[in-house]
This record gives structure tokens, C-alpha cells and sequence, in this order.
């Protein structure tokens, strides 16, 4: 979430911010050595609604399921995930991304192959625009260009959602 959070919470839809949050669990979990994936859940939960004044409401808590979603099925499927995204990353190692730069990729990598309601296209906007609020400059780029790979290789259509996968 950025850093004017109730004006943003305004306009920002349940997705982004189960996005947004599912982004910085990774990131997060990227310092730590916990035994299970959602090992500190809770705990961040907790933290990221204090820091961003996420409020206890429907919004907050769909948010949170829909991150959570994300979060599980990044972790069950992440060597999968990390071969297409290296794979798209041309002369880029995964390892040698910027966390975060890494952990939207993986985000909506997860999306575009495991999430049917999703439109691929809207998965690499919502992308961008992350990276575009939390890491470098040129970043929103390098993972638009990532990401176009990927959904050139999707067989579902890029702008509809689907029923499955």
C-alpha cells in the first residue's frame, strides 16, 4: 500500500490489495528461513494493516483472503513459476532480480497461469503499477516486458476472463 493510504484505499480494488499485500509477505519471507510458507501470517497481517491503516472491514478482510490465495498457490507452485519467469527474463537470472521486482513477477506469473477470473492483461497493469509504486524507475518496464512473454504464451485469451485453466 502506498504511503497515503486512505486516499488510495478509496479508489484501490480488493485485488490490488491482495496483491499489494501478497508482494510484501514475499518480500518479506524472502529474510527468513520459516519452516512453512505461511509461517508469520498472521502476524504480518496484522503489521501490514497497522503501518498502511487498513481498517477491520470487509474490504481489509477480502483483501487479505484474496492474498492469502495468492500466497498459498505462489508457494505450492514456485519452481513452476520461477522456470516460466526465467524463462521470459531474457539474460536475467531470478536470483539476480531485485526482491521486489521479483516477487510482483511471481505474483502475477501466479495470476496469469492459476487464476482464471483474472485477464492476463489486467495482471501485468496491476503489475506495472505496483512496481511503479514500490521499486525502481525503469522497473514497471522490465516486468511489462517479463510479463508480455508470458501471456504470449498463455493459451486463454489476454483480455477475458476464463471459468478454467
Amino acid at each position: 500500500m502506498t504511503a497515503n493510504a486512505d486516499k488510495d484505499t478509496a479508489r484501490m480494488h480488493v485485488k490490488r490489495l491482495g496483491r499489494e499485500l501478497a508482494m510484501q509477505f514475499l518480500f518479506q519471507r524472502s529474510f527468513s528461513a520459516e519452516a512453512k510458507p505461511l509461517d508469520g501470517w498472521e502476524e504480518f497481517l496484522g503489521q501490514a494493516g497497522n503501518e498502511h491503516g487498513l481498517k477491520d472491514n470487509r474490504f481489509a478482510r477480502k483483501g487479505g483472503e484474496y492474498a492469502r490465495r495468492l500466497v498459498e498457490g505462489i508457494f505450492a507452485r514456485l519452481p513452476d513459476i520461477d522456470a516460466v519467469i526465467n524463462e521470459k527474463a531474457q539474460k536475467w537470472d531470478l536470483n539476480r532480480m531485485a526482491l521486489v521486482d521479483r516477487n510482483i513477477l511471481r505474483v502475477a506469473a501466479y495470476e496469469m497461469l492459476y487464476v482464471p477470473e483474472v485477464p492476463p492483461i489486467v495482471s501485468i497493469n496491476e503489475a506495472v503499477e505496483i512496481a511503479r509504486d514500490y521499486s525502481g524507475r525503469k522497473a514497471g518496464n522490465f516486468i511489462n516486458g517479463v510479463l508480455n512473454g508470458i501471456k504470449d504464451g498463455l493459451n486463454r485469451p489476454a483480455r477475458e476472463a476464463v471459468d478454467k485453466l
